[in-house]
C-alpha cells in the first residue's frame, strides 16, 4: 500500500461529512473532479472502496465506517499538534473555530466578535452555527475548537465552564400585556408554540411547562425563534424565549413580555472544549471575553 497522505484523509473526512461530492469540494476549496481522482486514489492505495456512489448522494461503506473512525483520531491528533504549538505562543492566533447553538449564535456573537477582535487581532474566526448533538460530534471530530451551548453536557472527554445563568420568559399577544402572567400549571392548557425536535432549548421549555411526555397539537413548533414570536405576534400562541433574545426578536412584533413568579426558569449557557486541547488555558481566559460579551 502506497503512503497515505493528510490531504486525502481531510478530503476523505469532507466527504464522508458532507455525503455529496459537490459540496465536499467546496469545503476542500478544490475542484469536484480533483476530489474525485483523490479518493479514487486513496482508495485503489487501500485496496478497498469506501463509499457507495449515488445519483445524488454517497454513503460510507462498512469498511468506510470504519476507517472513518480512525482517520478522525488521527486528524485530531495532528490538529492537536499544531494546537500545542499555538499554546506555546504568548497571544492566541490563527483561526479558531468556534460552535455555537441557533438560540445563542444571533444575539452573542456580533457582541463576541468585536471583543475578540479587540482583545486578539492575530485570530481569524470561523462560526459554525448548528443544534447540539451535531456540535458535540464535530468537537469530537476536531472540526471545531469549543462550542458555546446549554449546560450540562455531562461529557467526561470535555471540560464544561458555566459562563452565565439567563432567564427564559413568556412571549404573548400584545393584547394581553395587562393580564397577569400564567403559573407554570396554566400552560399545560395554552397554545404553546415550541422549536422543532432537535433544539436542546425546546427540551428546556418542554421541562419547565411540564410537558414532556404529553402529546402535543401538530402545527405548533416552529425552526428559529424569530418565528416562534412572529406568530405570538400574529395571535397564534404564546412562547418562551431565552432572556438575550428579547431585544432583538420582540422590537417587531405586536407581542409583551412577561416573567414567571419564582422560582424562574432559567438555562445555563456555558463553553464546552476537548479535555486533550492543549489550547485550555487560553480557552479558560476567552470564557471572560464571552462573559464580558454577554454583558454587553
Amino acid at each position: 500500500m502506497n503512503n497515505l497522505t493528510l490531504k486525502q484523509l481531510r478530503y476523505f473526512e469532507a466527504l464522508a461529512a458532507q455525503g455529496h461530492f459537490g459540496r465536499a469540494a467546496d469545503v476542500c476549496a478544490i475542484s469536484q473532479p480533483a476530489l474525485s481522482v483523490q479518493i479514487k486514489d486513496l482508495e485503489q492505495s487501500l485496496g478497498a472502496q469506501l463509499f457507495e456512489r449515488g445519483t445524488r448522494h454517497v454513503r460510507l461503506t462498512r469498511f468506510g465506517e470504519e476507517f472513518g473512525a480512525r482517520v478522525r483520531d488521527i486528524l485530531r491528533a495532528v490538529d492537536e499538534l499544531g494546537e500545542l504549538a499555538r499554546a506555546s505562543a504568548d497571544r492566541l492566533s490563527g483561526r479558531l473555530r468556534i460552535g455555537v447553538i441557533p438560540t445563542i449564535a444571533p444575539y452573542l456573537l456580533p457582541a463576541l466578535i468585536g471583543h475578540l477582535g479587540e482583545a486578539f487581532p492575530e485570530v481569524d474566526v470561523h462560526v459554525r452555527e448548528t443544534m447540539t448533538d451535531k456540535l458535540l460530534g464535530e468537537l469530537a471530530a476536531g472540526r471545531i475548537d469549543f462550542a458555546i451551548l446549554a449546560l450540562p453536557i455531562d461529557d467526561p472527554a470535555l471540560v464544561e465552564v458555566p459562563l452565565f445563568e439567563e432567564a427564559l420568559l413568556l412571549v404573548r399577544p400584545i393584547s394581553e400585556a395587562k393580564t397577569p402572567v400564567p403559573n407554570r400549571e396554566s400552560l399545560r392548557d395554552m397554545r404553546l408554540l415550541m422549536l422543532e425536535e432537535g433544539h436542546c432549548f425546546r427540551d428546556q421549555a418542554l421541562s419547565f411547562c411540564d410537558l414532556r411526555g404529553v402529546r402535543r397539537r401538530e402545527g405548533l413548533d416552529g425552526s428559529s425563534l424569530s418565528t416562534l414570536v412572529q406568530m405570538v405576534g400574529a395571535g397564534i400562541g404564546i412562547t418562551l424565549i431565552p432572556e438575550m433574545a428579547v431585544p432583538v426578536e420582540t422590537r417587531s412584533a405586536g407581542v409583551c413580555v412577561g416573567r414567571f413568579a419564582d422560582p424562574q426558569p432559567s438555562r445555563t449557557v456555558g463553553m464546552i472544549w476537548r479535555k486533550s486541547n492543549p489550547l485550555a488555558d487560553q480557552f479558560m481566559a476567552l470564557s471572560k471575553i464571552v462573559q464580558r460579551a454577554a454583558q454587553s
